[in-house]
């Protein structure tokens, strides 16, 4: 059946748009498959943009609220972060920097980054690209991170001989309450998928949901999670619960993780 794209995730009509009835002659049959985007600000407006050029009805419910935190930049010799709000959070510098994935390091240079190099989307991929590319004589690290963030990644460098200055570049602090069109989207029982980008914001969405009485809600809906971690993360806040079912992306990217929605859309 065809679908029809939702307009704006933001207003209560793409939220609420129902299924026109195929039982009367000459009705067109309108599909609105609903996804719960749970990813933090810029990025979940980035996604449901995706979403929407898939044909699919995007509702906006970021599980965390992320603000730059401003931080004296030790001596190094490379930066490193583990994600897109990291790359956003900081001021160019004339260093090498290292990121997780792609996305990361499409960021950094947006944010004006020159030499900029992308592991292949985990923390323990870019602890490899680090191992390859620098020297622990050559300097200390600067791990720019989120608030508890990256604390294993600073584990595992320090245990291959880095010197690892942590700094938080931003706060990530869970949302208390449910954006309006989710309510109403969840009120309707038109929510069918819902997206996981990372373990925090999945175990923040699911406990914000659990907390505003939709526990058999979740239950009957698909996860679709970025990695097998994330994936973990989001059937250990829900247990004793289960998802529908949960799909696992190939590879940790939105690219990866959108192709495995648009396959079973």
């Amino acid at each position: 059946m065809p679908s029809a794209s939702a307009e704006n995730s933001a207003t209560a009509s793409a939220a609420t748009a129902p299924p026109t009835s195929s039982g009367d002659a000459g009705v067109r049959v309108t599909v609105v498959r609903q996804v719960l985007v749970t990813r933090p600000e810029p990025g979940g407006e980035e996604t449901a943009a995706r979403l929407r050029a898939l044909g699919l009805a995007p509702v906006l419910a970021p599980a965390l609220v992320l603000e730059p935190r401003a931080f004296a930049t030790p001596p190094a010799q490379a930066i490193l972060i583990t994600s897109r709000a990291a790359a956003r959070a900081l001021r160019p510098l004339p260093l090498p920097l290292l990121a997780v994935g792609e996305a990361s390091a499409a960021a950094a240079r947006d944010a004006g980054f020159a030499d900029v190099t992308a592991a292949a989307g985990t923390a323990a991929d870019l602890a490899r690209l680090v191992a390859e590319r620098l020297r622990p004589e050559a300097g200390p690290l600067l791990l720019a991170v989120g608030e508890t963030y990256a604390l294993d990644l600073a584990a595992d460098l320090r245990a291959r001989g880095f010197r690892v200055h942590r700094r938080i570049a931003y706060a990530a602090t869970p949302a208390l309450t449910l954006p309006e069109p989710c309510r109403t989207a969840l009120a309707c029982g038109t929510l069918e998928k819902i997206l996981f980008h990372s373990p925090r914001s999945a175990a923040c969405a699911i406990t914000l949901l659990q907390a505003a009485g939709h526990a058999a809600t979740l239950a009957g809906m698909e996860a679709f999670a970025i990695s097998q971690r994330v994936a973990d993360a989001a059937a250990a806040a829900i247990a004793p619960l289960t998802f529908r079912a949960v799909h696992v992306a190939g590879r940790p990217s939105e690219d990866a993780l959108l192709a495995l929605l648009s396959g079973g859309a």
